[in-house]
Order: C-alpha cells, then sequence, then structure tokens
C-alpha cells in the first residue's frame, strides 16, 4: 500500500506545486496588466489635465486679446462704445487669471511658468493699459501718439511671448508624458502576455494529470488572454470550473471589462473634442454669414447719407435704421453661440404673438435700398397675419431668404414677396429670376455648406443661410421648402402654425 501512496503524494505535492506556480504566473501577469491600465489611466488623467491648462490658457490669451482690441480701438477712435471689450475683459480677468493659477500649480516648473505668464499679463494691464485708457479719456491726442502704439505692441508683444512660451512647455510636457507612459504600458502588456503564455504553457503541461472538467476552462482562460492580448477588449469567459479556475475567470472577465470601459471612454472624448472643433469651424462660417447682411445695411444708409443731400426728415430716418442694424449687430455677436444650441435642441425660442407681416415689411425695407438692379414686390394683406414665435429669428429667417434672392439673381429683376393665411396656417413666400438651383444639389440644399456653383459664378456666401433658417422654421413648429428651375429662378416659402389672438 506504501507505493501507491507515494506515489498518490508524489502526485498531490506536484499538483500543488504546479498549481502554485501557475497561482504566481497568473497574479503575476494580472498585477502587469492591473499596473498598466493604472499607468493608461494615469496617464490619460494627466494628458487630460495638460489640455485643460493649454484651453485655459488659450482663453486667457484670447482674454488678453480682447482687452487689446477695445483699448486700441478706443485710443484710435475715441469712440466710448468701443471701450466695451476692454471694460468686459477687464473685468473678467483677475478671476480668470485666479483661475489659470490653482490649475496651472500641479508642478513647480508649471507653476512658475505661469506666474510668470500672470506677472507679464498683470504688468501690461498695470503699466500700460490701464494708464493710457485714463490718457485716451482726459486727452486722446495724447493716448495716439506713436511712443504709445509702440510701447503697447512691445509689451504685447512680450505677454504673446509668455503665451506662447507656456503653450509650447504644456505641449512639449504632455508629449513626453504620453510617451513615457506608452513605454511603460507596453513594457508592461509585454510582460503581462509573457507571463499568460508561460502560463499557458504550464496549464497545457498539467493537462495529462488533471480531469477533462478542469482542463477545458484552463484552455479557455490560455485562449481568452491571448485574444486579450491581440487587443480584443470584448473578449469574455463563461464561468466553469471548479474552486480557483471560476475565480480565475472572474477576475478575467472583470480585467477586460475594465480595459474596454477605458477605451470607451478614450474614444468618446475624441470624439467630442472632434465634435467641438467641428462646431468652431462651423461657428466661424456662421458668424461670417451673418454679420453681412446688418452690416450691408448699415453701409448702405451710411453711403446715402454721406453722399447725397437728403433733408432732416431723411437723415433723421437713415440714422434710426443704421441705429437699429448696429443694435441687431450687438445682437448677433451675441447670439451667435446660440447656433449650436439651435442644432442640439437646446436654444430658447420665445413664444409671444408676433405678425409676421410687419417682420416681412421690415425686412423688405432694409433690402430695399441695397441692389439698384433688383425691384422688391410686396404682397401682404392689411390685416395682420398672426403667429407664435420669436420676431427676432423669424425676421432673421426672411433676411436669409430675402438676401439669397439677391444674390442668387445677380443680373436683376423683381423679387415678389408675399405672405397670406391660409386656415390654420401662414404662408410666407420669396420668388426670385435669378439662376436657380441644379436638379442635383436641391436634395442637399437646406445642408450646411451647399453652395453648388455659387463659388465659381461670384456669388458670396457661407451657406448656412439655409440650413439656419430650416432650424428656425422647425423650432418654430413649422416647415419651409422650395421649388426652383435652373435657369428661371427659385420660390422659396414657409409656413408657421396661425396663432389665436384671443
Amino acid at each position: 500500500m506504501l507505493p501507491p501512496d507515494r506515489g498518490s503524494a508524489t502526485l498531490s505535492t506536484r499538483l500543488i506545486a504546479g498549481s502554485a506556480v501557475l497561482a504566481l504566473l497568473v497574479a503575476i501577469a494580472f498585477g502587469i496588466l492591473v499596473f498598466a491600465v493604472t499607468t493608461l489611466d494615469d496617464a490619460t488623467k494627466r494628458e487630460r489635465h495638460t489640455r485643460a491648462v493649454s484651453a485655459q490658457t488659450l482663453q486667457l490669451e484670447k482674454l488678453v486679446l480682447d482687452l487689446d482690441t477695445g483699448l486700441r480701438g478706443f485710443v484710435l477712435t475715441g469712440r466710448q462704445d468701443l471701450l466695451t471689450p476692454w471694460t468686459t475683459a477687464h473685468t473678467a480677468l483677475p478671476g480668470r487669471l485666479g483661475a489659470f493659477k490653482d490649475l496651472a500649480s500641479t508642478a513647480p516648473d508649471e507653476r512658475r511658468r505661469a506666474e510668470a505668464l500672470v506677472t507679464a499679463i498683470n504688468q501690461y494691464v498695470r503699466d500700460y493699459a490701464e494708464p493710457v485708457v485714463e490718457i485716451a479719456q482726459t486727452d486722446p491726442a495724447a493716448g495716439r501718439q506713436g511712443i504709445v502704439r509702440i510701447e503697447g505692441a512691445r509689451q504685447l508683444a512680450t505677454v504673446r511671448e509668455h503665451f506662447a512660451n507656456f503653450l509650447s512647455a504644456e505641449n512639449a510636457l504632455s508629449a513626453a508624458r504620453t510617451s513615457a507612459a506608452k513605454h511603460r504600458s507596453n513594457e508592461a502588456i509585454a510582460a503581462a502576455v509573457a507571463g499568460l503564455i508561460a502560463s499557458a504553457l504550464l496549464i497545457t503541461g498539467f493537462g495529462v494529470y488533471l480531469t477533462r472538467s478542469i482542463a477545458r476552462p484552463v484552455r479557455e482562460v490560455a485562449a481568452g488572454a491571448a485574444s486579450l492580448a491581440g487587443g480584443d477588449l470584448a473578449t469574455r469567459l463563461e464561468p466553469q470550473g471548479v474552486g480557483e479556475v471560476e475565480d480565475l475567470t472572474n477576475a478575467f472577465n472583470r480585467m477586460a471589462e475594465r480595459l474596454e470601459t477605458g477605451r470607451r471612454e478614450l474614444e468618446r472624448q475624441n470624439e467630442r473634442l472632434r465634435e467641438s472643433e467641428r462646431a468652431k469651424s462651423e461657428l466661424v462660417s456662421v458668424v461670417a454669414h451673418e454679420l453681412r447682411t446688418p452690416l450691408a445695411s448699415v453701409l448702405g444708409f451710411t453711403s446715402v447719407l454721406l453722399h447725397r443731400d437728403v433733408n432732416d426728415e431723411q437723415r433723421r430716418e437713415y440714422l434710426n435704421i443704421i441705429e437699429a442694424q448696429a443694435r441687431r449687430l450687438g445682437a448677433l455677436v451675441n447670439d451667435f453661440l446660440d447656433v449650436q444650441r439651435l442644432e442640439e435642441g437646446k436654444l430658447s425660442i420665445a413664444k409671444e404673438l408676433v405678425d409676421i407681416g410687419t417682420v416681412v415689411r421690415e425686412q423688405t425695407e432694409l433690402f430695399a435700398g441695397q441692389s439698384s438692379k433688383h425691384l422688391l414686390d410686396v404682397s401682404l394683406p392689411q390685416t395682420p397675419l398672426p403667429v407664435r414665435g420669436d420676431s427676432n429669428r423669424l425676421a432673421q429667417v426672411v433676411a436669409n431668404l430675402l438676401s439669397n434672392a439677391i444674390k442668387y439673381s445677380p443680373r436683376g429683376g423683381i423679387v415678389r414677396v408675399a405672405g397670406k393665411q391660409n386656415h390654420d396656417v401662414v404662408r410666407v413666400s420669396i420668388q426670385d429670376e435669378g439662376v436657380g438651383i441644379p436638379l442635383e444639389l436641391q436634395r442637399e440644399i437646406f445642408g450646411k455648406f451647399v453652395r453648388g456653383h455659387a463659388t465659381a459664378e461670384g456669388i458670396e456666401g457661407s451657406g448656412l443661410g439655409l440650413a439656419i433658417s430650416r432650424s428656425l422654421v422647425e423650432a418654430h413648429g413649422g416647415s419651409i421648402d422650395f421649388e426652383s428651375t435652373k435657369g428661371r429662378g427659385s420660390t422659396f416659402w414657409f409656413e408657421l402654425p396661425t396663432a389665436t389672438t384671443g
């Protein structure tokens, strides 16, 4: 009986020793993988912090440039309203500087660079900007002297150099951190893969001594580990086996789930960054498009006042129009960020009782004097056309359609503007005799940046007007559409629900 007992004891000892070695290898492999995950997470946090510092730095730089723009505009013209950017930036600057210093103080070198930048900004504001504003308010001629501009340019160049140095250092620091983290992560993953492979080999060797109920789940763990090491983070193992084997599969699943969750989070962050860049690009185009119409009105009536003899009544009328459009320019600047909110459904639309006929008349009067080649023929009923909505946004829609009708009929002609109420809807239509829309572009004409052959034909525009108009009309519960024939003109119309006046 002793030999069998000794053989059994030897086998038991081998199993225990092999299990201990296997457990050690698996523990080391998983420990290294956990270390790799921790390293990646730490690198991600550091990179997010660096991006946040860079974003805060760019915002701070824009604030300083706004301050300088308002200062120069006021000094050169003496107009108090042009000092508004300076005043706004000057008020916001202390808080922004404090937030910047708090964020950029995680490392001694970064803190020193941030303090140097803040000192340069404070010196520019205290030693130059504030005294120049005070001088310009009391003695405008003194504020416009060449030495003042030279000194301002010198100090601003110093500040911008600090900004450039700070951002360059942040970018270098981010690159260094990312490279180091990637290197450590690659080493850890390589070691983990080696450990998992060794574990798989050991499991294969002990498979001769183990029953099928133990060998199968162990082989599946090895295959899953190889798949995970190959980049398939969706790999999951079905818990089976006995004792530690089942615990091993559960631990593997938790680790794979954490790795996959981390990757999804990184992908979401990258997508948000791309969306943010796209939104910034679209905003720039919207700014260029939406400022053009009121600015053209201001320039047009200013030209009339400068080059024609008008009586006092006409002069007052033109100045009122110029003032109204200048105010609209100011309002548009504040409303540009609403474009993105509109697309996301976050823009608040007023629900006031509006006579759309009055809106159409006002916009037609503004556009009537912009082109001597166009005749605006307006057909509106004597009774109001009541809708419920935001008069400024509806005026923006009408202005976009009128602007397009004039621009896309470069040879001139009649632009027919009509409004009518048909039971429960109010319909506004604008018809031109212009170039029309090619059939192949009609399905996508309300998309962003769709301009067709307009650029080649010298017609200006950003391709955003119709997209914005459709969003605004739909936000009011209405619809917009068109009919067009190439070479024979287009008719655009929008319909809104009729508002009850009771």
